[in-house]
């Protein structure tokens, strides 16, 4: 097949490369085939993937296809290759977290949305770069940063950078991202991607490397809504041996996308134009006024402040230090310096017990009440990020400095994990210098279906997905200094 073909071919979303296998146009080995060949040709640009699993994805596709051949096909992933952030477990596949610590370790079994993913036919083709243990946004990993395919000297987002710049790239056709304070939604606003960050315990994050345990989630990457609710469709579901999960009847999210969207009524949280980019709050503004235009309207509104339980929280770091503790007392030359750092810091200030239980009620009792803002409006619009995306150089300056900041800061994002609210990001837009803008829709507990009709509605209004970066094999690389 000749490499236009191919291009064309990585170029589908998931609901276009299903209809192309179900009616035997392709065939699942040529839609791995198509992805392998971009990875062979632009991931040396990107460092998207650690681990790319062709022997395994190819012998995947041959077995799906011998299914097809056979009148089985599993659902909508049949066959279409899946790539998973590399702090996921996959047995007998290195998971590594982007961390010397892990370089070699292959765990025994699979995470249950591996497992998931893979029942439901998706080719998992392989394990994407991210910050080391997903503690930032990107720019530290034993593999060398994650690249934007936009423009190949700035930061994609993180902590799911290789998941983002993989799909943005046409490497793979969606793929997993974990969010604790907007790592899904981060790399989804500034690689022009839709990132969706489902209710917390909704997804299961059960062999995932943890972060910060009760701000903790797992969701889809992809280039257009439908294809995040068919990813959606396939991860959901109680995991008993999971202590976040949670148990919510099944819902189809993909027949959730049919719902109309004229009579919802929209909210505009109070203080999200503070300290936004103007050209953000530009490209923004003119798709709220999209918003408001096909649904019933829009005003000011007010959700209960998260300050004081946002991820840099008194108590929090404990999550961190205690699943960490063991590991950096014995081998802390094995982290990079930002990780290093970070848990030197959770060590230091080590949070006494009740300090951490006393926060630990508050985020409790936050969850119990949040929808209870949701009274006289339905979702919430806003900026996903406040900032445009850093240059790389820049974040490596700053690493090495007194105090790196946070992360946090470039966004709208960690609200939604303090109160476990759902919350997607969809492309709405470019800067004038043709950087990919996102928007970011919430709502309230298990309003999954909602935001993503929202969503889609305003993805057919406007289109941005169809635009691509504009990525040859001749690109210059602009080299980094780390």
């Amino acid at each position: 097949m000749s490499t236009s073909k191919q291009d064309a071919l990585a170029a589908l979303s998931i609901a276009e490369a299903a209809a192309k296998l179900r009616s035997g146009e392709v065939t699942s080995r040529q839609l791995t085939e198509a992805c392998l060949a971009r990875i062979a040709v632009y991931d040396p640009m990107l460092d998207a993937f650690i681990t790319v699993m062709k022997d395994k994805a190819l012998a995947q596709a041959d077995q799906l296809d011998a299914e097809q051949k056979a009148g089985k096909l599993r659902g909508p992933l049949h066959g279409v290759p899946i790539a998973l952030k590399d702090n996921i477990d996959t047995a007998g596949t290195r998971t590594t977290a982007a961390s010397a610590l892990w370089e070699d370790r292959v765990p025994p079994a699979d995470a249950p949305v591996a497992t998931r993913l893979k029942q439901a036919g998706a080719v998992i083709i392989g394990k994407t770069n991210l910050h080391e243990f997903a503690m930032g946004a990107g720019e530290a990993s034993f593999w060398g940063a994650a690249r934007n395919p936009w423009a190949l000297n700035l930061n994609t987002g993180g902590s799911s950078s290789g998941s983002g710049a993989a799909v943005a790239a046409d490497l793979c056709y969606g793929a997993l991202g974990t969010d604790t304070a907007g790592s899904i939604r981060h790399p989804a606003a500034y690689c022009s991607l839709v990132g969706l960050k489902p209710t917390f315990g909704l997804v299961p994050i059960r062999g995932i490397a943890p972060l910060t345990l009760c701000l903790d989630h797992c969701g889809p990457m992809t280039r257009t809504v439908e294809d995040n609710a068919i990813m959606l469709n396939a991860l959901v579901g109680y995991d008993r041996r999971d202590i976040t999960s949670v148990e919510h009847k099944r819902e189809d999210y993909v027949a959730a996308l049919k719902q109309p969207v004229s009579g919802f009524r929209l909210g505009a949280p109070l203080g999200f134009k503070e300290g936004t980019h103007p050209e953000i709050l530009r490209v923004c503004e003119i798709a709220i006024a999209v918003l408001a235009r096909i649904t019933a309207g829009i005003k000011d509104v007010s959700l209960p402040s998260t300050g004081d339980l946002s991820i840099g929280a008194l108590g929090y770091s404990g999550e961190t230090w205690a699943w960490h503790e063991e590991t950096f007392r014995d081998s802390p030359g094995k982290y990079q310096l930002a990780s290093r750092r970070r848990l030197e810091g959770a060590a230091k200030d080590e949070p006494k017990a009740p300090d951490y239980i006393r926060t630990k009620w508050k985020l409790d009792l936050l969850r119990r009440t949040i929808d209870d803002s949701f009274t006289d409006f339905d979702l919430v619009v806003m900026p996903t990020m406040r900032k445009m995306q850093p240059v790389l150089n820049d974040m490596f300056k700053r690493i090495r400095e007194p105090k790196p900041g946070d992360p946090s800061a470039l966004s709208n994002c960690s609200v939604f994990n303090a109160t476990g609210l759902p919350a997607i990001s969809i492309p709405c837009g470019f800067s004038s210098d043709g950087l990919p803008i996102g928007l970011m829709i919430a709502g309230p507990r298990f309003s999954e279906g909602k935001i993503l009709a929202l969503a889609q509605a305003y993805e057919r209004e406007t289109r941005w997905y169809r635009q691509k970066p504009k990525l040859t094999p001749d690109t210059l690389v602009p080299a980094l200094t780390v």
